[in-house]
């Protein structure tokens, strides 16, 4: 996948399939556009092109109301990363601003997706709007393309448990610690990637080893408190571990800097100090507890060990 930022160099992608928006957590609807895209571009010898933006628009747009405490399913790298597994074969991020915010829906497609990108197709999800005060749609999508040579293809709702699957949907289910839920809808495992610092602990009579993730993005979304079962990939190898997530303030006002995520890896020989790992989150396996004395906490986590044993993930 190639990632531009900006349409500077864009001139060499061949007989464009475009789609646009934020996708935030890549989930099961997103990889529906996707591969239709993918599948569309094969067909007209073309290639797939995703254009996402950065900032999330809400933080831009509405900083002290709905952006305020937007919580995101993915850190920007996290979510390159989940899209160059997709076989997409462009991504174009576009820095989001109020000026951009203004653009014409009719100028939008005029200016970037005709004459930028010459557009052969546009694949858009269910009830897909945007364009300054998201006056455009489907219909409208259509029509400019009858004009300017270009098709449109609308992707239905993708549906999950009778549910429509979206990323405020994802959210909630992350914030209720509901992972498998989420994981239902994300169509994979809900990731954290950070770097680590080696916690003074003591758990070493279970030969545990604990960590304390350091994430640098402020506004991605942490689980409910609470004991997971977790997978962590470091260096291209899997480790199975739990992670146990602490936060004193409610869920609304909740900061990165005041969640502790802390990993107890099985595993002894793994060294993550200073150094990057993503933790994959299987299922929520308790509540956060506080302990009166360390036997206390000894005989829990080895329930919780026992019972992470016995998880297939």
């Amino acid at each position: 996948m190639e990632i531009h930022y900006g349409f500077d160099h864009v001139d060499h992608i061949k007989n464009p399939v475009v789609t646009t928006g934020t996708f935030d957590g890549v989930h099961i609807g997103h990889k529906t556009i996707i591969n239709r895209l993918i599948e569309i571009a094969k067909v007209i010898d073309g290639e797939s092109v995703l254009i996402s933006f950065h900032p999330h628009p809400r933080k831009v747009l509405f900083p002290e109301t709905a952006g305020k405490n937007l919580l995101l399913i993915n850190s920007q790298r996290e979510k390159i990363d989940l899209l160059s597994k997709t076989g997409l074969d462009h991504l174009i991020i576009l820095t989001f601003t109020k000026e951009f915010s203004e653009i014409s829906s009719i100028d939008f497609i005029r200016n970037i997706l005709v004459a930028k990108l010459h557009v052969k197709k546009v694949v858009i999800g269910f009830n897909h709007h945007f364009g300054h005060n998201r006056e455009g749609n489907f219909n409208y999508l259509y029509e400019l393309g009858q004009y300017y040579h270009f098709s449109v293809e609308e992707i239905p709702e993708q549906d999950i448990h009778n549910e429509t699957v979206s990323s405020t949907l994802i959210r909630k289910a992350l914030l209720e610690g509901k992972i498998q839920r989420a994981n239902a809808y994300l169509d994979h495992h809900y990731i954290i990637t950070g770097t680590f610092d080696i916690v003074s602990s003591s758990v070493n009579a279970l030969n545990l080893q604990s960590w304390r993730a350091q994430i640098d993005d402020s506004n991605k979304l942490i689980p409910s408190d609470g004991v997971y079962a977790v997978n962590v990939r470091f260096n291209g190898e899997f480790y199975k571990g739990i992670v146990n997530i602490k936060n004193s303030l409610p869920l609304d006002i909740r900061k990165i800097d005041d969640v502790e995520v802390i990993l107890l890896l099985f595993n002894q020989s793994v060294n993550l100090k200073a150094r990057e790992a993503t933790i994959f989150f299987a299922k929520r396996i308790r509540d956060e507890v506080v302990f009166t004395n360390q036997e206390e906490m000894i005989s829990q986590l080895k329930s919780d060990l026992a019972e992470v044993e016995e998880l297939i993930y």
